[in-house]
Formats: C-alpha cells, structure tokens, sequence
C-alpha cells in the first residue's frame, strides 16, 4: 500500500480517523498469529529488544501484538506512537533523553527506559493513521532510510492483513460485522462480564421476501442496518449473524440500561418508511439479555434468545428482558 495508491493523508481529522479505526473492528481483539509472525520478523531483522503493532484509541495506545515486552496498553499521552501518526512517513527518535518532546516522558525516565524509536504509520487507502509498526531500544541508536523503507513495507502488510480480516468478518450486504465478528466480540468479553446482549430478529420477513421478492427484502436489511448503526453509540457493536437475525452487544453507558436501548431501536425501526415495500410496516422483536459475573457464555446468549422467542411468541414488535 504505497503513497500513490491512497488518498491523501488526513492527519489533522481526528474524529474520521477514530471512526476508520472503530470500522475496522481490530481494538481489544484476542492475539493472532499472523500479526505475531510480523512483529517477531521485525524483531529478528532489527535486532530490537522490542517490536509492536500499536494502535491509538480515543484515551490510549492498544498493543495488537508486541515482543519483547509485557503489556496490552498505554495512556495515549504517553505513547510515541500518538506522533507517529501525526505523519506520513516514518517518525523517528534516535535518542529520547535529548529530544524535546521526550525527555521528560515516563517511559523515558522509568520503565522500560525507551531510548530509541522508529516507528511506520499504519495508513488506510483513504489516508487516515490508525497506529504504528514500532521498533524501540533501550540504546540510542540511528536508523538509515533503507530501514525506515523495509519498515513502511512491513506496515503495508500490517494494514493489508488487517483489511483481509475485516472484509472476512463483515456481511457484504449490510455492511454490518458478521457473525463471526460477533463471535470474536463475545469472546473479547469473557473476561469482562460489564455487557448486555440484544437478539433482534424482523417480523414476518419470509412473507416480505415472498410478496414484494428477495431484492425487496435485501432494501428493508440494508435499511434497518443503517437504523442500528445510526443508533448505536461507540463502544456498542452490531452484527447481522443471520438471514433476518442480527446480535448487538452492547458497552458503555447502552450496557447499564439495554431495554431503553432496544425500545428506542424497535421505535426506530416501526417508523421507516420503506418504497420497495409499498405500505407494508416494518417491525422488529427483541431478546435482551445482561451478562452476569461468571456466567458461561452460551448460557448469557440462551437467555436472550429465550426473551426473543417470548416476544414473538407474544405478538411481535416488542423488547423482552431476559429473567
């Protein structure tokens, strides 16, 4: 992915660049052999102590995968990475205890005692810096073109597997992260049971498919996927796990009071408007579901279905909570 082939560089356009990185549904997903082969290959090639792929979130700096050290985060303020994205070449640090901006950085003046870095930004082809292939030292060390060339290849790569995943776990109809993108997020929350789970399935979508056809029907799923995603709020993800079915879990403030959220979705949704169909109104029904501490993941997923079965069941168009 070089220069010539994306856009322009955006490096001052902070909320599109947040939002390209949300889109790629990579953050606070498990380890992955494939970015773990990189790092180590940059490693060995650089002779450096440490190797990461660091992407920046909203307040922090996540650690797809990285060697040599045992961390998954950093605050933002801290992270060299945070510059590196403010360019569109390799950003380099040949020794931080007497660069400016990093003399006075805690990773400089304590653990691990950073003296060196380079770092490739991990560029989109419209142009936006999600984070960094870095190489760090704990020496000062100077690093020529040629290196800082190999490193912007090895970025590309990066970013090019990084789009292959995504386009795997995201459905081509709706745009929405498939199934098994709502498989991997259940699973990132093993650990973190401060979640709820919303089971959504449209009424009646057999006889709107029989009646108006199925190119009709592919209008109310894309319809209905551009209502979730206008409604869901940043941290919560929706997914189309099947042919009318879609699975939301939901994070953050949605999380603490996910029967409010599902109404105001249900809402939504009775009021498109939807030419294909003519006059036929659109409805939806919903299972919903909070995780609760130490609850074994299928169990957490029976329970929402049962509340979805319970609003069919009860007439349809309706939000059930899970007992």
């Amino acid at each position: 992915m070089n220069d010539t082939h994306i856009g322009a560089p955006k490096t001052d356009d902070e909320f599109g660049r947040q939002r390209a990185l949300d889109a790629m549904n990579v953050v606070d997903t498990p380890k992955a052999p494939e970015f773990e082969r990189i790092t180590k290959l940059v490693q060995s090639i650089f002779g450096a102590p440490v190797v990461a792929v660091s992407l920046i979130d909203r307040r922090r700096q996540w650690f797809k995968s990285i060697q040599g050290l045992d961390v998954k985060e950093t605050t933002r303020d801290v992270a060299f990475c945070d510059h590196t994205i403010r360019h569109s070449q390799c950003f380099k640090v040949e020794d931080a205890t007497k660069d400016p901006l990093f003399a006075n950085n805690p990773l400089v003046t304590g653990e691990p005692f950073i003296r060196s870095y380079l770092g490739a930004p991990l560029k989109t082809e419209d142009g936006y810096m999600l984070g960094a292939l870095c190489v760090i030292d704990y020496e000062p060390r100077s690093f020529t073109k040629q290196q800082e060339q190999m490193l912007m290849s090895f970025a590309d790569v990066v970013m090019g597997e990084m789009e292959l995943r995504r386009s795997a776990a995201i459905d081509e109809l709706t745009r929405l992260p498939n199934r098994r993108a709502f498989n991997d997020c259940l699973l990132d929350l093993a650990a973190n049971p401060d979640a709820s789970l919303v089971f959504m399935d449209i009424d009646h979508f057999k006889k709107i498919n029989d009646t108006y056809g199925h190119p009709a029907g592919d209008v109310v799923l894309k319809q209905l996927a551009g209502v979730l995603a206008s409604i869901c709020g940043p941290e919560t993800i929706a997914c189309r796990i099947g042919g009318e079915e879609f699975g939301i879990v939901l994070r953050g403030k949605d999380a603490e009071q996910p029967v409010a959220f599902a109404e105001r979705l249900r809402k939504a949704i009775s009021e498109q408007a939807i030419d294909e169909i003519e006059k036929t109104k659109v409805t939806a029904s919903f299972g919903v579901a909070k995780a609760k501490a130490d609850e074994p993941m299928n169990e957490w997923q029976e329970r929402a279905d049962k509340a979805l079965y319970r609003s069919k069941h009860d007439g349809r168009d309706r939000v059930t909570a899970a007992s």
